[in-house]
């Protein structure tokens, strides 16, 4: 890795393995009007900086065909305001903050620029590690669970990760039956996190259970529609949030379709950002019912490390990088 002069951040010119990642020597940035400067303490790794690191599904290329559009990634950012651009009324120098900044990146950095919008006041019980992992992977799984209730079952795909982790606590909260899917590695993290039932994906194929399912979130789709609807009890839910591009697209086509057809519904989770969907669950995170789980922390310069943790499924819950 090389290293120049100025503030450090990691950057890739290219997409590629880990190894494309270098520690430069970057300019401190300016914020522009609305944006805020933050000084960072701690950013979480989601499955997102990993598509974005490889330049697959073809989604994560979007505004960057041929080249990264931001060389450097982490959006799950948390730390301390140093700047702030004209028009900044919510945040001034000195606060804790912390968000998801999916549309400008940079958090594996000394310092990031980030919409004040994507940003919210860190709660003083969260450390700057426990908040970097809520944004990104909280939206999720607020948004992906929102129909669990009692008596209902509910399936998420990918479990053992970050959004999946806080899945199951969310709709076991609600009084659902949860099942996880993930590798076997993870089956007794799944459990421990609340759990009723967990399937190792390699082994058994969780479309073809005994009993249909009422929600399924698909944190990583890669199956057919109508394995799919074979899952789901009539009057079912499934919403995936991300997986192959082939598999996207015939959810969103065909699987309007065939769940219409079969009174059930089929479609992508489309995720909203802000704090006004996350901050709810850093609620419940403060008041401990729901816990946060941070399988391994890095430092920057462990950043491709990292990555290659989340993007090779071995991440039990959130992966943090730690600049505090």
């Amino acid at each position: 890795m090389g290293r120049g002069a100025g503030v450090k951040a990691v950057v890739y010119d290219r997409y590629g393995s880990p190894d494309v990642l270098q520690v430069e020597g970057v300019p401190v940035p300016s914020p522009a009007a609305g944006q805020v400067r933050v000084k960072i303490a701690a950013t979480s790794v989601n499955l997102s900086d990993w598509e974005c690191l490889r330049g697959s599904p073809a989604y994560a290329r979007i505004g960057g065909l041929r080249v990264p559009a931001r060389r450097t990634l982490g959006s799950d950012i948390a730390g301390l305001v140093d700047d702030v651009g004209e028009r900044v009324t919510r945040f001034r120098p000195g606060d804790e903050v912390y968000g998801d900044n999916l549309r400008l990146m940079g958090g594996f950095a000394e310092y990031a620029l980030a919409p004040e919008s994507a940003l919210a006041h860190k709660p003083a019980q969260l450390t700057f590690a426990e908040a970097s992992t809520i944004p990104q992977a909280g939206a999720i799984a607020l948004q992906g669970t929102d129909r669990a209730a009692p008596g209902r079952r509910v399936l998420i795909n990918g479990a053992g990760g970050g959004s999946g982790s806080f899945a199951i606590q969310l709709a076991k909260r609600l009084g659902a039956h949860v099942t996880g899917v993930d590798n076997a590695a993870k089956l007794d993290f799944m459990r421990s996190v609340g759990a009723d039932e967990v399937i190792d994906y390699r082994g058994d194929d969780f479309t073809r259970a005994a009993q249909p399912y009422d929600l399924i979130l698909d944190l990583v789709a890669h199956r057919s529609v109508f394995a799919y609807r074979r899952a789901l009890a009539p009057g079912g839910t499934y919403r995936c949030v991300g997986g192959s591009v082939p598999t996207l697209l015939r959810v969103l086509t065909l699987g309007w379709l065939v769940g219409r057809l079969t009174s059930r519904a089929i479609g992508i989770l489309a995720v909203k950002e802000g704090p006004a969907h996350f901050e709810p669950l850093a609620a419940l995170c403060v008041t401990g019912e729901i816990g946060i789980h941070i399988h391994r922390t890095f430092t920057l310069e462990e950043v491709p490390a990292a990555l290659a943790h989340v993007g090779e499924g071995r991440a039990l819950g959130k992966v943090v990088v730690d600049l505090s």
